[in-house]
């Protein structure tokens, strides 16, 4: 595995997080007023490891993403990845460790999806457009 990190391909998403990397978290961890962290992951087929800016909230020390893909038909791919390595990177702010990612139980689920859709009601419309259930990650710091 190299140590070289591959930004989305699509141009704003790659800005933000050269952006949020370039100013270690100053500028891009609050994105639209939503908090934004880094997510690291290896890429489960080619071993490339692949940054992604997402929205976040917390539960105590834990970090808790939302795999929404915009409400796209399939999961989106940092959320494949974890689920083959849940091991990744995570950048909030200045601060970077290693966090074991999971996908929130049924139980968990619907008090941090309420939790998520405060921060970004998007999310919402994102669940009324697909048929998949939109997992909810929750990343605890290693």
């Amino acid at each position: 595995m190299s140590d070289e990190i591959t930004d989305s391909p699509t141009g704003w998403v790659a800005k933000h997080a050269r952006r949020y990397v370039e100013s270690n978290g100053a500028e891009g961890h609050l994105y639209h007023g939503r908090p934004t962290l880094l997510l690291t992951t290896v890429g489960r087929r080619s071993g490339v490891r692949r940054r992604t800016p997402l929205i976040y909230g917390r539960d105590g020390d834990a970090y808790v993403v939302v795999a929404s893909n915009g409400g796209a038909a399939d999961h989106p791919l940092w959320y494949h990845n974890l689920l083959v390595l849940p091991q990744a990177e995570v950048q909030v702010e200045a601060r970077t460790f290693t966090a074991l990612a999971r996908t929130a139980t049924a139980e968990e689920k619907p008090a941090l999806w309420r939790q998520m859709v405060g921060i970004h009601a998007e999310y919402a419309d994102y669940q009324r457009r697909t048929d998949r259930d939109i997992p909810v990650v929750i990343l605890t710091p290693a």
